[in-house]
């Protein structure tokens, strides 16, 4: 434990050095993963289930019949 330019001691990641680094840097996609994928989910339009929700909407409102579900379905799903 002696002085370094940024203080005493291991420095913040308090001996975890390079590995410290990481994890943080993991953890921080990691949110930044999950913020994007939250977002994309809850944006009007957005998301790749909104397609199929929708479908599934008009399919138990009636406006389509199981045949016209199937198909659109398996073209989502292209």
């Amino acid at each position: 434990m002696g002085w370094n330019p940024y203080g005493f001691g291991y420095g913040m990641m308090g001996g975890w050095g390079w590995l410290g680094m990481l994890l943080e840097l993991a953890v921080l996609a990691l949110l930044v993963y999950l913020l994007i994928r939250l977002f994309w989910r809850n944006s009007p339009g957005g998301g790749p289930d909104r397609a199929s929700d929708i479908l599934r909407e008009r399919f138990a409102r009636g406006e389509i019949d199981q045949e016209t579900f199937e198909r659109m379905r398996r073209e989502l799903k292209g």
